[in-house]
């Protein structure tokens, strides 16, 4: 028998069913178990960067609120794909209007991405809210809440989630290879941290594509990502500042074709090594190469080419490393 969708998704089948099962978030669960005690709720936004669990939150509240039969009285909807004033009109509209019967007075609607909704939707989705607010509860999620028109944000009760601690994180993935017996390395699952940036469904996918490989190690995840070590982008840099050009050149060209990097990823390592503490070099040469970087990195977004850019920056770095050598002698 197939494994089902959920199965085979990590970041869809660990997600927290309940409220109280969200970590790193304390004070939007304390107001949102609030609403749950109450059993009512005005309209939500939920505001945030990706991964951080707006989408989670809105579905556990609606569990918590409804129980096992919760999706009977939810309309889920992304808003990135049904973007469009017709939508809102017909299947918002034909849901919102109707009322069940039932302990909870009201049903929800949970428009995920609805910053990327047009002004014209928004502006009928403001009517909506206002004129069914007896029998429905509006849940918004957005990346960017500065998109969503000023009437539909003073009509919610506003959530700001911030990214997860790296300890929350880590504990979760141990957690998840706990219970697929997948042997993880604490090395591994701190570099995946690193890399998804407090983003947890991009945290758990890298683990899961790491897994696939075997044990999951800082190599297995370097590789799924398809990025270089960081060791290999620090010996490139040292190389550059020795003087050595030809050869930093040669092994710059050789990480590129081995791992398909482009010269903005590229460079969004070397702007992260320079930071390291692991490079050892003064902080005013730090300062220069991230100068360095910035321009290049604006000339290949500008349309530069990438390889040719990518030279110049270590031919910088070899001047910058004789110029600092003449110093010392």
């Amino acid at each position: 028998m197939s494994k089902s969708v959920s199965e085979l998704l990590w970041a869809e089948k660990y997600r927290p069913k309940s409220l109280k099962e969200l970590v790193n978030q304390e004070e939007i669960v304390k107001r949102l178990m609030k609403f749950v005690e109450e059993r009512n709720m005005p309209h939500l936004l939920f505001a945030g960067p990706p991964g951080t669990g707006k989408t989670t939150a809105a579905l556990a509240l609606a569990h918590d609120l409804y129980g096992e039969d919760w999706r009977k009285y939810v309309l889920e909807l992304n808003a990135s794909d049904e973007r469009g004033i017709a939508v809102i009109r017909s299947k918002v509209k034909e849901f919102a209007r109707s009322k069940l019967p039932g302990d909870i007075p009201f049903k929800i609607v949970i428009l995920d991405e609805a910053d990327n909704m047009t002004a014209d939707a928004q502006q009928a989705l403001r009517r909506i809210m206002e004129m069914f607010v007896e029998t429905t509860r509006f849940i918004l999620i957005a990346n960017f809440p500065s998109k969503i028109i000023e009437p539909i944000q003073s009509r919610c009760a506003s959530f700001r989630f911030t990214p997860l601690k790296k300890e929350d994180v880590v504990s979760r993935l141990k957690w998840i290879c706990e219970q697929e017996n997948v042997v993880c390395h604490q090395d591994a699952l701190e570099t995946i941290y690193e890399i998804s940036e407090g983003d947890m469904r991009k945290a758990i996918n890298i683990l899961q594509a790491a897994a696939a490989l075997g044990e999951v190690t800082v190599s297995h995840v370097y590789k799924v990502v398809g990025l270089a070590h960081p060791k290999e982008i620090r010996e490139i840099l040292n190389l550059a500042l020795q003087g050595k050009f030809i050869e930093s050149r040669d092994r710059l060209r050789e990480l590129m074709v081995t791992y398909g990097l482009s010269g903005t990823d590229v460079l969004k390592q070397m702007h992260r090594e320079i930071f390291s503490a692991d490079l050892k070099i003064p902080e005013d040469v730090r300062v220069t190469i991230a100068d360095y970087i910035g321009e290049i990195q604006f000339r290949i977004v500008e349309g530069a080419d990438d390889e040719i850019q990518l030279t110049a920056l270590l031919a910088k770095l070899a001047l910058l490393g004789k110029k600092i050598s003449s110093m010392k002698g």
